[in-house]
């Protein structure tokens, strides 16, 4: 880093931003260690602002103290009195005190509580009264747990009283100041816009890794890390407010962050009984402050998703996606009347729901063609008939599902290329149960839109052909689960899929319970034999697939002749050629299955003459369902 800038000592200035509990400060402790030369931690410079503003509002047994300089009765300790007076000066004059004393590349650490920030000019950041020394502000958002943050309330409940507003949390304010630096982002007419240096900390993610948190944060706010950061004195810091004896009693004794000890997978096996962390605290929550925990919830969820802990739980996207637009699509989910659209990262269910209490759902998988969507009247009855099979009840109306369809791949703008996982599960319950008198606020709907080309990393390879093994699971019997239903129950399809990843196959054949082909793990099956006959196995133990049915109805029209009967694993290791169906990947050609080739190793020509027919269905009447138009936002 330059030390200057047209001659000017360069001094950043850290704007830390949270909810009033102990974490904050020991950042504020953190940030002291690094030495007087270099940084000066600064304690809460709105504090006393914030009083006078709230007056009678706010009770703190050193009100007056702050407003006046004066010291409570009681409490005249060493160096009491000039903590009270300090507490006098502007943010403007305490800058500029701390400025002076610093070298250049020296940091100022303002610790803010977020309910403060309504008093700070986010707009029009204070600038140097020197002309000697530039500022740059920064601005770090410290989030916490809500449960956690109102758990220990009561904790200084002498102090703020026990009934605590989601300003008073602090996560709400925070999300407010993302907002304003958001607009200041946005606001391409000022040149002074600092929205790009605002970093977002989980003080979770902080605790459980110090060491690397500091460093990524001080890489974020570009300044230098520096070891000493880890470790502080115990006791009162020079650096405190003057109302620290009323709240830092926890953090007084903290001399610095712990490195976490994870025990190996060895020493948890061996342990006899289970055991809870070292120095993990288990608080009750006072139902009380429940409606400021709902209020406080989803800014902090939103505010997670920011930072470096969640964006980096697992490969970047850039990696994971096959479709970078996957990564910003809208969900839709809800019961009868209430469905949303959400995004994708905030996307979810009840654990009370069904499906996640027992698998208690049914499922189609749609597919969008040319501003088309294939099928979508057929897919919605099976859907339906599963519903009915499942005694559903309060069920989303047909209108209700083909508007949620709608609406979702309108807002995802999408008008080809796209697959969609439409599930329908029986609801939420009041209790955790099995048991469906529990579910009384109707069905759950949830439209998944994904852009997924028919051929790719996620789906089949329609041209070079795909291999298969045979599972060692047989598909279930309908005197078991009805495959007639499309339900959600497929630990039975998902375990011979694990056999298939193993074996580096695509997927894995099902025997029925006499040892007849069935299907695979997730297709539809179809041979050739050596006569040019189309056989498949009958639908008695596999779901009779709309794609089957309809490769079924185009082999009649093309005059090749079509055969469902039962047929052995044997049958289908001889065959001239090999084909699997299904709505996401359509009709993929095998050329492998447990080690045989199939025919000469590639595509046969009735695969390909099917293939192309298929193709083209989207543009036959009565195949497809037209999307609407959508109204394009950007343009108004």
């Amino acid at each position: 880093m330059s030390n200057s800038s047209g001659g000017k000592k360069q001094i950043t200035i850290i704007h830390c931003w949270s909810a009033p509990r102990s974490r904050s400060t020991a950042l504020l402790y953190s940030f002291e260690a690094r030495g007087s030369d270099n940084c000066v931690a600064v304690d809460e410079p709105l504090y006393r602002s914030w009083l006078e503003r709230k007056g009678d509002a706010v009770e703190r047994p050193y009100t007056e103290a702050m407003i006046t300089g004066c010291p409570p009765l009681g409490h005249e300790r060493s160096a009491n009195a000039s903590t009270w007076q300090r507490e006098q000066l502007s943010l403007e004059e305490r800058l500029h005190k701390a400025a002076t004393e610093l070298s250049p590349n020296g940091v100022i650490f303002c610790k803010h509580m977020a309910k403060h920030s309504f008093l700070y000019d986010f707009e029009a950041e204070v600038e140097s009264k020197d002309k000697d020394i530039e500022y740059s502000h920064k601005h770090l958002l410290l989030i916490r747990d809500p449960v956690s943050v109102l758990s220990s309330w009561s904790c200084s409940a002498n102090v703020h009283g026990n009934n605590p507003t989601p300003d008073e949390v602090g996560i709400v304010p925070l999300l407010a100041i993302y907002s304003q630096m958001q607009s200041r982002k946005n606001d391409n007419g000022n040149k002074n816009s600092t929205a790009t240096s605002v970093t977002i900390l989980d003080s979770d993610e902080l605790v459980q890794d110090p060491q690397h948190v500091l460093q990524a944060t001080c890489q974020s706010l570009g300044i230098d890390y520096t070891p000493s950061m880890m470790e502080w004195k115990a006791g009162p810091h020079a650096c405190d407010g003057p109302w620290a004896e009323w709240w830092y009693a926890d953090v007084w004794k903290s001399t610095g962050w712990k490195l976490q000890q994870q025990l190996s997978s060895n020493q948890q096996a061996d342990a006899a009984v289970a055991v809870a962390p070292t120095n993990t605290r288990y608080r009750t929550m006072n139902p009380g402050l429940m409606d400021a925990l709902r209020a406080s919830m989803p800014a902090y969820q939103f505010l997670k998703t920011l930072t470096r802990g969640y964006q980096t739980r697992g490969p970047p996207a850039a990696t994971t996606y096959e479709d970078a637009r996957n990564e910003h699509l809208l969900v839709h989910v809800g019961a009868p009347g209430r469905g949303q659209l959400v995004p994708r990262e905030m996307a979810g269910v009840s654990p009370w729901d069904s499906a996640v209490q027992g698998g208690d759902a049914a499922w189609e998988g749609l597919r969008v063609y040319r501003n088309k969507i294939l099928h979508l009247d057929k897919h919605l009855k099976r859907l339906f008939r599963s519903a009915k099979a499942l005694g559903f009840e309060n069920v989303h109306t047909k209108e209700q599902v083909v508007d949620a369809i709608f609406r979702t791949v309108a807002a995802n703008n999408m008008r080809d290329g796209a697959h969609i996982r439409l599930t329908l599960t029986r609801g939420e319950k009041y209790t955790s149960s099995m048991n469906p008198l529990f579910n009384v606020y109707g069905t759950t709907l949830i439209v998944l839109a994904e852009w997924k080309p028919t051929e790719g990393a996620t789906t089949y390879d329609n041209e070079a052909g795909i291999t298969l093994i045979s599972a060692s699971q047989r598909r279930n019997s309908p005197q078991t689960v009805d495959s007639k239903i499309h339900h959600n129950n497929l630990i039975n399809n998902i375990l011979p899929k694990i056999q298939a990843n193993l074996a580096g196959a695509a997927d894995a054949i099902m025997l029925d319970l006499e040892g007849f082909v069935s299907e695979t793990n997730a297709t539809n099956l179809f041979m050739v034999d050596e006569d040019g006959v189309l056989l498949t196995p009958h639908a008695d133990y596999c779901l009779p697939g709309i794609t089957r049915a309809t490769v079924i109805n185009l082999a009649k029209e093309l005059g090749i002749p079509c055969v469902e009967r039962r047929i052995s694993l044997a049958e289908f290791h001889a065959a001239d050629e090999v084909f699997t169906t299904g709505t996401m990947g359509e009709l993929t050609p095998v050329t492998m299955i447990d080690g045989r080739v199939i025919g000469n190793g590639k595509r046969g020509p009735i695969t390909t003459k099917l293939q192309e027919v298929y193709k083209t269905l989207p543009e036959r009447d009565g195949y497809a369902t037209p999307l609407p138009e959508f109204e394009d936002a950007s343009a108004e």
